[in-house]
């Protein structure tokens, strides 16, 4: 029953592992920022998708451009067109085209706002230090990466090559869209694999290796234009994102289902390191780093769990306490971290893998925090309403203890009391179960040396006498047994 009760409880934060997977059914793990697909599916509906919007936008803008015509031609002829010279009505007829052209350009290029952005963005230049360690580190980066292509020979030689003009082309692609850019690397990564496996015969997990050198290469060098550009809504998302958090740090692991008990000291240090690699995620401007942070996270959420309960952790634990772990942690900018992940990652590390499923349960995570109701936390709607707007809170009220007039420095101390009490108990709790420690040391030695005492007393030692030493093998002999002389050396001559 008490199984029952649990899973009732979970269903709101419960999820199947069928779920992480693909919609499409290809095996591969899913997104919520590719809409449930995997990277490769999402790139096939997204080509879909960008075709059938330019083929719109085609016929909007030829049909615009046949309405202005058709405009313009009955306004000539309502307005007196045969007094206009030919010379003049070819002249305005040329500048109308033209006119039509730029506005059918300007319909499918960047919009000025992009470029007023980007202007913005060019114009926020970053201090001299940060600038100079970012410039420091690129350098290191790069200093790595020809130390290893060096190892690959002609391959490497190869890559360095495609590198240098995919940086080179991204540098001119600037203007263009993040999803864009997006697509641009991931194009990139597909190509260079490619070209190692076909082109050179370079075995599969060399392959691997080297594109992980590529994406650090290329991604440190780009950092600084991708991650959360100002022509997007990432770090509105942010703000969204922290501010909903901040809003439900009323949120306990009773109510989550959060197999983990903190009072544990190894359980909550894991907690901590946990807490600390999810915020850690930040500092990292490789994808293949940022995924480590959330990877070595998960590793310290499974281990916590599986001291708590002294089994295994499951897939059904592990998601309600990752949830707990970003509610308590509110990593900075998580949702540009992971986008930035989704859009710049090579796309086989987050398809498949630990790497992937971890990633996968974060997107999770993040996608039920923002949905996060009353029934999620089996709670009323009235009570989750007041917990929100801060009316009230789940854990010892105030108002239970004090009466309106108490002011603020009584209930502190109050509190303050309360609180050393409760260490007061885990003090005497402490010595306590020292001093029976020790006394469990004194009798375990007592009874030690008892055991010993009563196997000497049951088995004594006897000490037996020295044997004699042997006698000379001629010691028995009497002088009537007429032994023959001893020998005497001869002495020949020469």
């Amino acid at each position: 029953r008490r199984k029952m009760n649990l899973k009732s409880e979970r269903r709101g934060i419960h999820v199947d592992q069928s779920e992480l997977l693909c919609k499409k059914g290809c095996g591969y793990y899913g997104n919520p920022a590719w809409q449930g697909f995997c990277s490769k599916c999402w790139r096939e509906e997204y080509h879909k998708a960008r075709q059938k919007q330019i083929q719109e936008d085609w016929e909007l803008a030829e049909r615009l451009q046949r309405e202005e015509e058709e405009a313009y031609a009955s306004s000539q002829s309502t307005q007196g067109a045969q007094s206009l010279t030919f010379s003049k009505f070819e002249e305005k007829k040329t500048n109308e085209k033209t006119r039509k052209v730029t506005t059918v350009k300007k319909f499918f290029t960047a919009s000025s706002r992009a470029g007023a952005k980007k202007e913005i963005q060019e114009a926020k230049a970053p201090s001299p230090s940060i600038h100079r360690q970012a410039s420091i580190e690129t350098d290191r980066v790069s200093k790595e990466f020809i130390e290893f292509i060096r190892t690959y020979q002609k391959p490497g030689q190869d890559i360095y090559k495609q590198c240098k003009l995919f940086l080179d082309t991204m540098s001119h692609k600037r203007d263009l869209s993040i999803e864009e850019q997006s697509e641009c690397a991931q194009d990139f990564y597909q190509n260079v694999a490619d070209r190692l496996q076909t082109r050179w015969k370079v075995p599969p997990e060399k392959v691997e290796k080297a594109m992980d050198e590529v994406e650090k290469y290329i991604m440190t060098r780009q950092y600084k234009y991708v991650f959360c550009p100002e022509t997007t809504d990432d770090e509105k998302k942010d703000l969204a994102v922290q501010k909903r958090i901040r809003a439900l740090h009323w949120v306990t692991p009773q109510m989550l289902c959060v197999p983990v008990s903190e009072e544990i000291p190894e359980v909550s240090d894991m907690v901590v390191k946990a807490i600390t690699d999810i915020i850690e995620m930040d500092s990292k401007r490789v994808p293949r780093d940022k995924l480590a942070c959330i990877t070595k996270c998960s590793k310290h959420i499974f281990n916590a769990i599986k001291i708590t309960k002294n089994e295994p952790a499951s897939a059904d634990d592990f998601l309600p306490t990752l949830i707990y772990i970003v509610l308590k942690g509110n990593p900075p900018r998580l949702q540009s971290n992971i986008q930035y992940i989704t859009r710049f990652c090579n796309p086989s590390r987050l398809m498949t893998g630990e790497d992937g499923y971890y990633f996968t349960n974060l997107c999770c995570a993040v996608a039920f925090i923002e949905k996060l109701d009353a029934q999620s936390l089996n709670l009323s709607q009235e009570d989750f309403d007041r917990f929100m707007t801060g009316q009230t809170s789940p854990k010892k009220q105030e108002s239970d203890s004090f009466s309106p007039d108490v002011c603020l420095g009584v209930k502190q101390m109050c509190k303050s009391l309360d609180l050393l009490s409760q260490l007061n108990e885990r003090q005497e709790r402490i010595v306590s179960e020292a001093k029976k420690l020790e006394k469990d040391l004194i009798d375990w030695t007592e009874g030690i040396t008892k055991e010993v005492e009563e196997i000497v007393e049951k088995y004594p030692l006897e000490i037996k006498p020295k044997s004699q030493a042997l006698a000379a093998i001629d010691s028995e002999n009497v002088e009537n047994d007429k032994l023959p002389p001893p020998l005497q050396p001869q002495v020949y001559a020469g």
